[in-house]
């Protein structure tokens, strides 16, 4: 595993999980050759040496692989010496990588014992004893070969790293689904106002190769990120029909499962830790496109045009270009929001695009489903919340006795209760930004709860939803200021202050010209405070008024002498 495709930035943290990726692959590939089947003692033996472990430990490590198919389950508990791992202290270790990026990693690609003999020369002149060639040589080994290539530009190198187009020509559904965005060519309004939006939404679309089905897409007006790439993907994972009824589209999409390759682009998003770190614990492998090389993505690219094609039949289309378009402002003419157009797009993949014969295919995709549907292996994940968070984004709060506030809403579970008071750190928070009424936090276990908001009439409404919200109620709280008012009392204030600064110090300059003036009888009126023997003004009114209108007496409280 490269540098680029780290997971963890902790060295040790970083060895065990790819300790992990490697056991799984050699247990499921041992699984899947057995179908079920009692395992080979000499299949076993093979395997136990191949990982560096006893049988018996190999037997541990397939029980658990059994029961959570997970990376996690792999890694290595205890630390200790393994194949590969380098002995030298960190100085002489930093010398020669140092010497290998300088050195070894050139377009003009020099030789391995080029490179051995400046890692001696260096080596003899911090007086050290110079490694052995193998030394160097298993350093050099450890960096990825296309990064080699592309370092050395090594054309041959390069070549024999890049996948052709042909490879991903798949044999069974879900064997590799490929993701990608495109920028919607449409402007919305708003959900509320029915304004129009000045940014154009974002479509992440993924595309199951074998049978052309759409596997799941995510709508936002957000730019690409993780996020966006992580709700694609959970979209893509899980069944979809509570989906459709609850967005009143009145047709069957029946994609679900976890696919074995993601094929992606080169974007941030798609490199991030969390996507690929989350993909990998769930067996999911994930291949990236070489860099300009627009041809490996043909699938994907072809379906966001077949997509495109029809958005530009909406109101508030901008066309694919100014011709298109002609004089009308797209903005002018807009109509749909937000949630609208998801539900058009939804249609569009499920009642349309599944059910026309694909070019390729020369079928629908949706009977090629069909056809393979009752062969295909359906891979879930075990645990339903770990694999839903784990593609959410996050963020750190605390924990205070009143709850977690995230976003301007306070949340609470009663599970929360017991580590109240109890958690010094800032606990991990996974929120959905399609659903702002709960989020989910990380216990001290490690395992995840759901909380909700204390309110429970508060409404299912996206982030994006609440955000605009609040900035129409501080907006409406800004118009109430009147601004007049307080210019004029930071001028007063001003005015004191620059006051009190020059009496201070003409009073320092001439100390006993104030000590004379303190004597004479200066007057603090304003530190008296108000005089109550005095009625205020508005004291005065009410007296006035009660003159004019005096009360009747009250006739049955008479007090006197004939009352005795």
């Amino acid at each position: 595993m490269s540098d680029e495709e780290r997971i963890y930035e902790d060295e040790e943290r970083h060895r065990q999980w790819a300790e992990g990726c490697r056991r799984e692959t050699a247990i499921r590939e041992l699984l899947k050759r057995h179908e079920g089947k009692r395992l080979k003692s000499s299949d076993v033996a093979d395997v136990a040496w191949e990982l560096g472990v006893s049988r018996a430990t190999l037997y541990r490590l397939v029980e658990a692989y059994r029961t959570a198919q997970t990376v996690k389950a792999l890694e290595p508990r205890s630390r200790g010496r393994r194949q590969g791992t380098f002995v030298l202290d960190k100085a002489r270790e930093a010398l020669i990588a140092k010497t290998i990026r300088e050195i070894y990693l050139h377009p003009s690609r020099p030789t391995l014992t080029y490179l051995v003999e400046q890692v001696h020369a260096r080596f003899a002149a911090k007086g050290w004893p110079a490694p052995d060639r193998r030394t160097v040589k298993a350093r050099v080994d450890a960096i990825d070969r296309r990064v080699r290539a592309l370092k050395r530009r090594d054309t041959q190198g390069i070549k024999a790293t890049r996948p052709v187009p042909g490879e991903y020509v798949a044999t069974r559904p879900l064997e590799i689904v490929q993701i990608d965005h495109t920028q919607v060519d449409i402007f919305l309004v708003d959900e509320v106002t029915r304004k129009p939006i000045e940014r154009r939404p974002w479509l992440t679309l993924a595309i199951d190769i074998f049978t052309r089905m759409v596997t799941g897409f995510h709508l936002s007006l957000d730019p690409p990120s993780r996020v966006s790439v992580g709700l694609c993907m959970l979209h893509a994972v899980y069944d979809k029909t509570t989906w459709l009824q609850e967005r009143g589209v009145d047709t069957v999409w029946p994609v679900a499962g976890l696919p074995e390759t993601v094929h992606v682009d080169n974007g941030a998003d798609f490199r991030s830790r969390a996507f690929v770190g989350a993909c990998r614990n769930e067996g999911i492998a994930t291949v990236w496109r070489p860099p300009g090389t627009p041809h490996y993505g043909g699938h994907i690219e072809r379906l966001i045009g077949t997509m495109m094609g029809r958005v530009h039949l909406l109101p508030g289309s901008t066309g694919s270009n100014l011709s298109q378009r002609g004089e009308i402002d797209p903005q002018k003419v807009s109509a749909l929001t937000l949630r609208e157009l998801e539900c058009i797009i939804a249609w569009e993949i499920a009642g349309r695009y599944h059910h026309e014969i694909h070019r390729a295919l020369q079928r629908p995709p949706i009977a090629v489903w069909r056809e393979n549907e009752a062969s295909l292996a359906l891979r879930m994940p075990l645990d339903r919340m770990a694999f839903w968070v784990s593609f959410l984004p996050d963020a750190h709060r605390k924990l205070r006795p009143d709850g977690i506030h995230l976003h301007g809403i306070a949340y609470w579970s009663t599970v929360l209760s017991a580590d109240v008071g109890r958690l010094d750190q800032a606990v991990l928070i996974k929120y959905d930004p399609r659903d702002v009424s709960r989020i989910f936090v990380q216990r001290p276990s490690g395992h995840f709860v759901e909380a909700r908001t204390r309110n429970l009439a508060f409404p299912s409404l996206t982030l994006r939803e609440w955000t605009a919200a609040q900035h129409r109620e501080r907006a409406a709280g800004r118009a109430e200021r009147n601004t007049d008012h307080l210019h004029r009392t930071a001028l007063a204030q001003r005015r004191i202050i620059d006051e009190a600064i020059q009496k201070t110090a003409q009073a320092r300059q001439r100390p006993m010209d104030a000590l004379n003036s303190f004597g004479d009888g200066i007057e603090f009126g304003s530190l008296k405070g108000i005089d109550s023997r005095q009625p205020t003004a508005l004291e005065a009114a009410e007296s006035s008024q009660h003159d004019r209108h005096p009360s009747p007496p009250d006739r049955g409280c008479r007090t006197g002498p004939d009352q005795t």
